[in-house]
């Protein structure tokens, strides 16, 4: 009886909670630097929800650990709605590296917010198809240097991905970040990278990088004759590179509905899509309950992969 009394108190709180809210600035917080593709698509939906949450909604960038701080910040603060994560795919592979720092079951999902493609890149002049690298790679084991944009980074979980699929052994070359990784190509001193389609997009029109494959589940509109990994016959090499809102896993049911039910609807909007496809990335929209199962699923794989490929935080 007074289980279900305490049942009946925290619905009733989280339904109070649901229909105040918002009360006050809502904030995003992004882990990553502004101007990138996640931080962009955040700033674009800040202005959509604050015309319909009639609060203002700001970006705010907590920079650090593979954006493990910002989520930090969202997942042990208030569980009112006010705070929310703006996360990558990184959220799947960032705690199960350091789960001192964030464990799995800290945020809750809210709504996917877009998929942004992956492109296998390298140097003119070297291989022409996916197959002739894999080939090469295989003759000569631990010769090609790949780079990423950090251990644990969606570049290097492509990496991984692709590696294990296509049955070759290469030598993985962290980087800083996503402009080191890429310079190292362009400057010769790397041989293969899974660039961000939208940062080399026009690299690969100008000639100065040839695009192989598509990382990604499915094609990008920004490359559209290039195809994916598993059109290339490596089945199980692509990695699901996608952005999306999480709070803490605190916040009560009802309250993570309004929200889903916010950020949908500003991600239905039609100015919303066609600026979320100019910045190279994907809308991507689906319900709450199949956010949170692509998550679990995600956990799982990505804890096998962190296995097989032996790897290690920094």
């Amino acid at each position: 009886m007074r289980r279900a009394t305490f049942a009946a108190v925290l619905l009733a709180s989280g339904l109070a909670l649901a229909q105040g809210f918002p009360s006050k600035t809502v904030r995003l917080v992004s882990g990553v630097s502004p101007g990138s593709a996640s931080d962009t698509i955040a700033r674009i939906l800040a202005e959509k929800l604050q015309a319909s949450l009639g609060q203002p909604v700001i970006v705010e960038n907590k920079l650090g650990a593979g954006g493990l701080i910002a989520a930090q910040q969202v997942a042990r603060g208030d569980a009112d709605g006010h705070v929310i994560s703006i996360y990558t795919s990184a959220y799947t592979v960032a705690p199960l590296l350091n789960p001192s720092m964030l464990r799995t079951d800290e945020l809750t999902p809210v709504a996917a917010l877009a998929m942004t493609p992956t492109t296998l890149v390298v140097r003119p002049g070297t291989f022409k198809t996916v197959q002739e690298l894999v080939a090469y790679a295989k003759a000569n084991p631990g010769k090609l240097v790949a780079t990423s944009a950090g251990i644990g980074s969606s570049t290097h979980m492509n990496l991984e991905r692709f590696r294990i699929a296509s049955g070759i052994q290469v030598l993985h070359v962290p980087m800083k970040g996503a402009p080191d990784a890429l310079t190292e190509v362009l400057g010769g001193r790397a041989d293969m990278y899974f660039a961000l389609t939208f940062q080399i997009a026009s690299y690969v029109r100008e000639g100065k990088l040839v695009a192989l494959a598509m990382g990604s589940p499915k094609r990008s509109a920004l490359l559209p004759d290039v195809p994916t990994t598993v059109e290339a016959g490596y089945p199980d090499s692509d990695y699901n590179f996608w952005v999306g809102a999480l709070v803490s896993a605190k916040t009560p049911r009802d309250l993570v509905q309004r929200l889903h039910r916010e950020f949908t609807n500003a991600m239905n909007l039609p100015e919303v899509r066609d600026q979320i496809l100019k910045l190279g990335a994907d809308p991507l929209t689906m319900s709450q309950a199949e956010f949170e199962a692509m998550i679990r699923r995600e956990f799982e794989e990505n804890a096998r992969l962190i296995k097989a490929a032996d790897i290690k935080a920094n």
